[in-house]
């Protein structure tokens, strides 16, 4: 067994369902900062009301109920057009799905699957279907029930199986700031990569490459863009966050630097401490010294 592996085994998460799942009713939040702002909850939303919704160099026009699949992974950008954003969402992770189903995959499972359409637009006989299914989690999730979650799982698989019997209907319009939004939405989903706040979790994206399949781009298109917009090449910012991270693990925290090599995506210590001296001069471990000295 090799260390990434042994950090990983000795490490498993214990999560509790109520910090894995929750739904609302968009009204309370479609115009203000959503709530559970976190990198590892995928959202389902049923929209009532019209808008435009940006993801990569990609703009939908929402003009009728529409269910919508965001993955955590993938930076969204929703602009309310109408007064009234009625419907429904819910945030849940992985791990409370997999509760039920171990081997499942979200990431690559549709509608979260990167490159998919994640917009369906429903009638009203699906409409209020959804909204059925969505006013029996909020009932649900309020409830005293022993087995509620439970209920939750088979809610939040009945919209992901409705979504898959639809097609998406989708018309794309040209967004004449593809550049700026291209590098924008890289620029957040690299800001969702930290901070690392535990050492069992690892870098997802690690090159510019994974980058760009994230946000369905070609790499080639989101390093001119990345350079046009902000100077640096998507490498650059990569390379300086990593190093930025690596420092401030290394001082404020206790983790081996075996353990945050792995965090950061480096499952060999040596090779993490090659990139580190590279990059700055001087070696993990003299941060670390460094560190205990002052």
């Amino acid at each position: 067994m090799n260390n990434a592996e042994s950090i990983v085994n000795t490490l498993i998460p214990i999560l509790n369902p109520t910090d894995q799942f929750t739904v609302f009713e968009r009204r309370a939040y479609a115009r203000t900062t959503m709530p559970y702002n976190r990198r590892d909850f995928y959202k389902i939303s049923l929209t009532l009301g019209t808008g435009r919704l940006f993801y990569a160099d990609k703009g939908v026009e929402i003009n009728k109920p529409a269910l919508i699949f965001s993955n955590p992974m993938i930076p969204y950008t929703w602009e309310p057009v109408s007064e009234g954003q009625d419907g429904f969402f819910c945030l849940f992770t992985e791990h409370f799905l997999k509760a039920q189903h171990d081997g499942l995959d979200l990431q690559h499972s549709p509608p979260f699957k990167i490159g998919s359409d994640p917009v369906f637009f429903v009638d009203d006989t699906q409409l209020e279907y959804i909204s059925t299914i969505f006013r029996q989690m909020v009932k649900e999730f309020d409830s005293d029930y022993a087995h509620k979650f439970d209920l939750l799982r088979n809610h939040v698989n009945l919209l992901l199986h409705e979504a898959m019997k639809m097609q998406p209907l989708v018309n794309y319009f040209k967004n004449e700031n593809a550049a700026e939004r291209i590098a924008s939405l890289f620029l957040k989903l690299l800001d969702r990569q930290f901070p690392i706040d535990s050492p069992q979790y690892t870098l997802k994206l690690k090159s510019a490459n994974d980058y760009a399949e994230h946000l369905s781009v070609h790499v080639n298109h989101l390093n001119r863009a990345v350079k046009k917009v902000t100077g640096k090449t998507t490498t650059e910012h990569l390379i300086n966050r990593i190093i930025n991270e690596a420092k401030a693990l290394l001082h404020n925290t206790n983790w081996s630097i075996t353990e945050i090599a792995y965090s950061l995506g480096y499952e060999y210590p040596t090779y993490f401490n090659n990139f580190f001296k590279k990059q700055t001069g001087v070696t993990p471990g003299n941060i670390r010294q460094s560190a205990k000295t002052v």
